[in-house]
C-alpha cells in the first residue's frame, strides 16, 4: 500500500506565479504575446515533479508592466505563505528589482525567483530548464535571495541581466 501521507506545508516549497514570459501564450490573431492561464502545473506534470509545491498564483503580468504596488503584493505573498521555501516565477526583465524589495523585508526564508527568456509554449524554450533548476536549487540553498536561470544561481545584489546576450550574469 503506498504512503500517500505529505509533508507539512512548512517543509513543501510554495511556488508564487507572477507571470513573465514563463508563462506567455501567443495569440494567433493578433501575432502578440500575453497571459491567458499559467501553464506552471503542465510544467511541474511533464517534468514528473515529486516535489510537495503549494501553487500560489499572485498574478499574471510582464514584469516591465510591474509597478510599486504589485511588488508589495509579491513581498506580501512571501510574507504569508508558511514555507520557508518559495520559488516566484517572474519575468526577467524587472527580477532584480523585485528581488531588492523581498530583500528588504529580511525575512527568514529561501527565496528563488526564475523566468524564462523564450515561453513556455515555444519549442526552443528555457522554461522547463529554468523551472526544475529552481525547484532544485530551493531545497539545498541557504536562507536569502536568489536568481536561478540557464544552470546558474546568482544572489540577488550581485546579478545583471545582460540583454544583448540573453542571459544573467554576475555583476562585473
Amino acid at each position: 500500500m503506498q504512503n500517500d501521507i505529505q509533508p507539512p506545508l512548512s517543509s513543501s516549497i510554495s511556488l508564487l506565479l507572477t507571470g513573465g514570459t514563463i508563462d506567455k501564450t501567443y495569440n494567433e490573431s493578433n501575432g502578440e504575446l500575453g497571459f491567458v492561464d499559467t501553464h506552471i502545473p503542465e510544467m511541474l506534470e511533464l517534468g514528473r515533479n515529486l516535489s510537495a509545491i503549494n501553487i500560489v498564483p499572485v498574478m499574471l503580468k510582464d514584469s516591465l508592466q510591474m509597478d510599486d504596488n504589485d511588488r508589495q503584493q509579491i513581498a506580501d505573498a512571501c510574507s504569508d505563505v508558511q514555507s520557508n521555501k518559495i520559488v516566484i516565477t517572474h519575468g526577467t526583465d524587472t527580477m532584480v528589482e523585485t528581488a531588492k524589495v523581498l530583500a528588504q523585508l529580511n525575512l527568514q526564508k529561501t527565496i528563488v525567483l526564475v523566468g524564462a527568456m523564450v515561453p513556455f509554449v515555444f519549442k526552443h524554450s528555457d522554461a522547463m530548464f529554468n523551472m526544475g533548476f529552481a525547484l532544485g536549487a530551493v531545497h539545498t540553498l541557504p536562507l536569502g535571495i536568489y536568481i536561478a536561470m540557464n544552470g546558474q544561481i546568482l544572489e540577488w545584489d550581485n546579478v545583471v541581466k545582460n540583454k544583448e546576450k540573453g542571459r544573467f550574469e554576475p555583476l562585473p
